[in-house]
């Protein structure tokens, strides 16, 4: 059997560097690790960090296609972030100018979750912990 130990990392590509950039970062909080522009490929490669932990690599190409759908497409569906209080989250999303739709909660656990969306239309849901 296969000994994987976790997931590494989650790979996004954006269609807008520099306002992806600054949504992940001041929206969302990660912190940067590194940042690489990859000329040959006109590319830009960015490291993002959550609490100390190393998880998603934001790359730039250009004029890279739009997703077929939201979020029922073949593949990734969406990125899910633990919070300790969804509704706390909302708030702080609310004040930066992002309205997460309702709050829903999950038939099997009684959890509480939100989604919301990246600049490019990516799924992001926030589910309390």
């Amino acid at each position: 059997m296969l000994q994987l130990q976790g997931i590494h990392h989650i790979a996004i590509i954006c269609s807008d560097y520099e306002r992806s950039k600054k949504f992940y970062t001041e929206i969302l909080g990660f912190k940067i690790d590194r940042e690489v522009l990859r000329a040959e490929r006109q590319s830009y490669k960015l490291d993002l960090s959550l609490n100390g932990l190393y998880c998603i690599e934001l790359f730039s190409f250009p004029d890279p296609p739009k997703r077929p759908s939201r979020p029922e497409a073949t593949g990734l569906r969406h990125i899910a972030f633990e919070v300790a209080d969804v509704e706390a989250a909302i708030g702080e999303l609310n004040a930066k100018g992002i309205f997460p739709e309702p709050v829903r909660t999950d038939e099997f656990t009684g959890r509480k979750f939100t989604f919301f969306a990246d600049p490019d239309d990516l799924p992001i849901e926030l589910y309390e912990a």
